[in-house]
């Protein structure tokens, strides 16, 4: 079963513009990320989907497999689905561009996980909520599971909603943008219209659970950073320094 890894890097990134080429300790954000992805075991490949020539160029430079893609998709999941459409692959894993920091078992988990249950069409990944902040925090995305681990819903508001006597009875999970999904599966899933909770939430794993289909989820303790900010690469950097020290 060949399962592949793609790291889609948009370069005209809305709040921090050519972020994916922005350095930390001398190389550039995509870069760390590759390099991530490459000490995975369940990855027969990786590829980086780009859509401009200098990260294209610079993909090129540290001898990562590279394609160029339409510079108009709307997500990461369209233009994996370009990147991938005439590969002989059977699990695709959506590798985000923008965490330099990203665990290789997490990603290798992922993949397990569809690898092991042939009826499951897509899987991401989850963590447990720790702080309040969080919780209340739009800009992280929550996820509430049933009992086989599947989502039953995304969303941006503080889920579930707790009563005073339940509180301390049931954990909260934030989602994670890693997705695994089965080839066939993401082509389908592209071709879809938008959905009215997707465009409500602006979350579009909530498409898939909005056409019937599940996504099911694996737990990670692992924590990391998003650079969406050029804050966020300071952060980044501080904690690549920190790393360093804690491994000399």
């Amino acid at each position: 079963m060949k399962t592949i890894g793609v790291i889609p890097a948009r370069f005209a990134s809305t709040r921090f513009p050519a972020k994916i080429l922005a350095e930390i300790d001398g190389k550039p954000l995509i870069q760390h990320v590759w390099e991530k992805a490459c000490l995975c075991k369940e990855l027969d490949n990786i590829l980086i989907a780009c859509d401009h020539q200098e990260v294209f160029k610079a993909a090129h430079n540290f001898k990562a497999q590279v394609v160029m893609t339409d510079p108009h998709h709307i997500s990461g999941s369209d233009r994996i689905a370009e990147a991938v459409r005439n590969l002989d692959v059977n699990i695709v894993v959506n590798i985000q561009g923008d965490e330099p920091f990203i665990d290789p078992r997490t990603i290798d988990a992922l993949a397990v996980l569809l690898k092991e249950d042939p009826d499951v069409p897509m899987g991401t990944v989850i963590k447990e909520i720790t702080s309040e902040s969080d919780a209340q925090n739009p800009n992280v995305v929550k996820c509430v599971v049933d009992a086989q681990g599947h989502a039953l819903y995304f969303s941006r508001a503080a889920i579930p909603f707790f009563r005073a006597q339940s509180q301390g009875q049931m954990k909260r999970y934030k989602h994670l943008g890693l997705y695994a999904y089965r080839k066939e599966f993401l082509t389908r899933f592209t071709l879809w219209p938008k959905g009215i909770l997707e465009s409500a939430e602006e979350l579009e794993q909530l498409r898939v659970l909005e056409h019937g289909y599940k996504i099911k989820t694996t737990l990670t303790d692992y924590e990391s950073i998003a650079v969406d900010t050029p804050q966020d690469l300071q952060k980044a950097q501080t904690w690549y320094d920190q790393l360093k020290l804690m491994t000399k």
